[in-house]
């Protein structure tokens, strides 16, 4: 009743929104749940950070900000403690990690706060941040572990049960150090007791979960930087006594899965969500996966939107494997003309995300040939099916889906010099990217020509590119030149590049000597 008290009377509406509570049409129809999304993106700092911070902030004397506050983030907590300065008329210091994405150290400093680069982790930051406010005497504003910073947060327990009156069966929240869970949860059991609330955290940044199960704060050595924003090594004293008491039960997910969440609220609300914001949405689909069942009402917590532009280009990698909408495999098949047509007739009219190899028969002969393919698939059962496809046709498949090592290195590493490749030619073909298209390149292609390079990657542009190696006897030179002239007129643009230095470096056949670089 005190937090409830609290949060009644929370002063967080000076500077933070009422923010909507949208339902996720796509994501509903796919899950068989009304899936409704709180969406704290839409704060003034794309975060619900501001409200606890403000709420605290609010709560100090006027000497206390006169002296000015101090507080350590890896980002969203600062942006809501800068605004929150500005608006009382304080002067503020965040202690930042220095993994910090670059957008939400601009954010902070272009809000007037004094941004101090420490540690590499919330951990590091966190104690120079206590160092700092002992010395000079300054408040210091904890992101979490704090009743005030705790109530702040509660208000969006208050707004999620205002805006949807008919039952909720349990509402999903990103867990760090256990603030916004435990004023969401205080509220919410106090009000509406039957509806759960469910932690969900990152598998490499699990500090709640493992306390949970322990029956006390557990600190953890090594934390994943991926979901930066929900970070930390401990959680705090009091959120654990809340969640203890109100938490219902916990979700782990991977890094794929939140990829997977920020396409998914992309798709339905478009806003992209940074790793830690799209993490409640992950545990929920995972929740809904593991106990099926359909027609209840979930809601999950969109907590932030303070994604880094760069990380963008592997959320988008990594997105249709984390819906397990993409399968890897390495497919090894004989090495002689006629091979690779006959695997390319075996995928169908699937999609093809990836296709990667290179000739790497000797100059004697023999030998087997390994692709590396991103497929398409509509769900696990379906890769299922085309594995055994490959298997029946003689064809050797490994699934390597869930092989971090081949999904993060090993795909751009398919290639070489190959001694058996004498008379090879390279082109690279642009052709626009549209459903077929790859499969119709592969048709044309003359079967009895040796394929040495292949390498496709469908990078979500508007053309799609290959890069192949083509071994034509000379008397098949005529047919080679008829074939680059029907790729044309196909809408295939192309341009030779056998004589490309990149590629005599690194894949063409020199026999051990590097080829002289031009001198201009």
């Amino acid at each position: 009743m005190d937090y409830l008290t609290r949060i009644l009377n929370a002063k967080v509406y000076d500077v933070a929104i009422e923010t909507s509570l949208a339902r996720a049409s796509l994501l509903s129809t796919r899950l068989g749940h009304n899936v409704l999304i709180k969406r704290e993106d839409e704060q003034p700092v794309f975060s619900f950070k501001l409200r606890g911070a403000y709420n605290k902030m609010a709560h100090l004397s006027a000497k206390q900000l006169a002296a000015g506050v101090v507080a350590a983030s890896s980002g969203n907590h600062a942006q809501g403690v800068a605004l929150a300065a500005q608006k009382l008329g304080t002067r503020a210091t965040i202690v930042m990690p220095k993994t910090t994405p670059s957008i939400k150290v601009d954010a902070v400093r272009s809000r007037g706060a004094n941004v101090v680069l420490f540690g590499e982790s919330y951990s590091d930051s966190y104690e120079q941040a206590l160092t700092i406010a002992t010395k000079s005497k300054k408040a210091f504003i904890h992101p979490y572990d704090d009743p005030d910073v705790i109530a702040g947060q509660g208000t969006i327990g208050m707004e999620i049960l205002r805006q949807h009156q008919g039952d909720i069966d349990a509402i999903f929240v990103a867990v760090g150090g256990g603030g916004l869970i435990a004023g969401i949860a205080s509220y919410v059991k106090a009000v509406r007791p039957k509806t759960k609330i469910i932690a969900v955290e990152p598998f490499d940044s699990s500090a709640m979960t493992q306390s949970l199960k322990a029956g006390r704060r557990v600190e953890i050595d090594n934390v994943g930087l991926f979901a930066d924003a929900i970070a930390v090594k401990q959680v705090g004293k009091e959120t654990f006594r809340l969640c203890q008491q109100l938490v219902d039960d916990t979700v782990l997910v991977t890094n794929d899965e939140i990829c997977a969440a920020i396409k998914d609220v992309y798709t339905d609300c478009r806003s992209v969500l940074e790793p830690g914001g799209a993490t409640a949405i992950a545990g929920l689909k995972k929740y809904c996966e593991q106990r099926r069942g359909t027609g209840k009402t979930y809601v999950a917590v969109a907590c932030g939107s303070n994604m880094n532009f760069d990380r963008l280009r592997f959320v988008a990698e990594r997105a249709m494997l984390g819906e397990q909408r993409e399968v890897v495999f390495a497919v090894t098949l004989p090495e002689r003309p006629g091979s690779f047509r006959k695997f390319c007739d075996l995928l169908g009219p699937r999609a093809v995300t990836e296709f990667n190899y290179r000739y790497s028969n000797h100059i004697d002969g023999g030998g087997d040939a390994h692709v590396f393919v991103g497929i398409e698939v509509a769900h696990r059962k379906e890769s299922t099916q085309l594995f055994k496809d490959f298997r029946a046709a003689a064809l050797r498949p490994v699934d390597l889906t869930d092989n971090e090592m081949a999904k993060l290195h090993v795909r751009h590493l398919v290639g070489g010099h190959s001694p058996g490749a004498a008379g090879e030619r390279v082109f690279r073909f642009d052709f626009p990217e549209r459903p077929g298209a790859l499969a119709q390149f592969l048709r044309v292609m003359n079967s009895g020509w040796n394929i040495t390079l292949f390498h496709y990657r469908n990078q979500g542009s508007d053309v799609g590119r290959v890069l192949a190696g083509i071994q034509a006897p000379d008397a098949e030179r005529a047919n080679l030149d008829d074939f680059l002239q029907r790729i044309a007129n196909l809408g295939y643009a192309w341009v030779e590049e056998t004589d490309n230095i990149a590629y005599k470096l690194f894949l063409g056949l020199h026999h051990g000597k590097a080829p002289k670089a031009p001198t201009s």
